[in-house]
């Protein structure tokens, strides 16, 4: 199992996850090529064995100050083992190396795995978007992390001195 920065290779394969994962409102291929591109997003790649078991992307424009989980999927057959928590991660990190300070995301209020995965790591329900997820009429539930403190309780948790 691997970890690295995805690149337009992996554009394929990363859409055929998203439609699998996200059948009713998966992004274009258009919007995530651009995504993939833009020199304001970092997407990684979990792959095992050249099989990609998912992708995640932050947006996070150097020394903004924020950023927003873009997306995260991970496929079927590798849910439950921690892969989701080890792209997110990946995604905060890349986050405070550009200089944010907060991380934003929306999850579909019908998605308890991801909303518990969030609370986990010290995310907090700040809004609710109703109907944001179209066309299934879902909430989406708003989210954000005190970033810099994620990273001194990460530190602390690995006895590193902050």
């Amino acid at each position: 199992m691997s970890l690295r920065d995805a690149t337009a290779e992996d554009l394929a394969a990363i859409m055929d996850l998203e439609r699998t994962s996200f059948p009713t409102d998966a992004w274009s291929e258009a919007m995530m090529r651009e995504e993939l591109a833009s020199r304001h997003s970092h997407y990684v790649v979990l792959e095992d064995a050249g099989i990609l078991l998912g992708y995640g992307g932050v947006r996070a424009v150097e020394r903004a100050g924020d950023a927003d989980i873009q997306t995260i999927a991970i496929a079927a057959a590798a849910r439950g083992r921690g892969r989701g928590r080890e792209l997110l991660t990946a995604l905060l990190r890349a986050a405070r190396a550009r200089g944010a300070r907060e991380v934003f995301l929306e999850v579909r209020a019908d998605n308890p795995v991801a909303t518990s995965l969030y609370a986990s790591e010290g995310f907090l329900e700040i809004a609710r978007r109703p109907r944001y997820y179209q066309p299934d009429d879902v909430d989406a539930v708003v989210m954000k992390l005190d970033l810099v403190g994620w990273v001194a309780r990460a530190a602390a948790d690995a006895g590193v001195c902050s």
